[in-house]
């Protein structure tokens, strides 16, 4: 392994950091989207708005990292104009979804670029060995383009590899941007009742 590397040249080092900077995004998203999925608790939160109990449904936000439940407690806390409230909340907690995802775009079009840069160094050694030498020196001219097709295949693998998790985030993130839709939409109904309207129910401002 380390041997190809070396032959690969230079290009072979952006490439390595590449993939070793597509793992560390590619974890730390994993890990992001599993606390995620633990914490949602929306039906709860919505049952006790519909039974009134603004509070409960408050507490069970408390201390959560759901970017949906992050969206509810904003309705919630600003029911008086609760679509703005999660509206706004929403364009937050979407944008820490993605975070991280445009490294592995970068990552996805730039590793090819690198191989065939890579390749182009090696086509040009080559060359220039064959005008120097002719062909008396033909393992001087495979070493070149055995560079350039190191370097190729790497950043197409690397490219590749990341793609996979890429686009599983991407629908990820989707069906969480689909559900803080749906739930807010359940939500604002609950809320556009005659009761809370009235602005009868208990005092919740503690927890705005």
């Amino acid at each position: 392994m380390l041997d190809a590397l070396i032959k690969g040249g230079w290009v072979m080092l952006p490439l390595v950091v590449c993939s070793l900077t597509a793992v560390a995004v590619s974890i730390e998203k994993l890990l992001f989207l599993r606390r995620i999925s633990i914490s949602d608790h929306a039906d709860k939160v919505v049952t006790f708005v519909m039974k009134e109990q603004l509070n409960e449904a408050l507490t069970i936000s408390q201390g959560t990292q759901s970017p949906l439940l992050h969206v509810l407690s904003a309705g919630i806390a600003q029911r008086c104009n609760s679509s703005k409230a999660m509206e706004a909340a929403a364009i937050v907690e979407v944008d820490n979804m993605k975070r991280g995802l445009p490294i592995l775009d970068t990552i996805i079009t730039l590793s090819p670029l690198l191989g065939l840069l890579g390749t182009i160094i090696g086509m040009i050694s080559s060359f220039q060995v064959m005008s120097v030498a002719g062909m008396g020196q033909p393992h001087a001219v495979t070493g070149g383009i055995a560079e350039a097709l190191i370097a190729t295949a790497t950043g197409i693998i690397v490219a590749i590899v990341t793609l996979i998790p890429y686009n599983y985030f991407l629908a990820r993130i989707e069906r969480e941007t689909t559900k803080i839709e749906h739930y807010a939409t359940r939500l604002e109904m609950a809320l556009d009742t005659p009761f809370y309207r009235s602005d009868k129910h208990e005092d919740i401002k503690k927890f705005a």
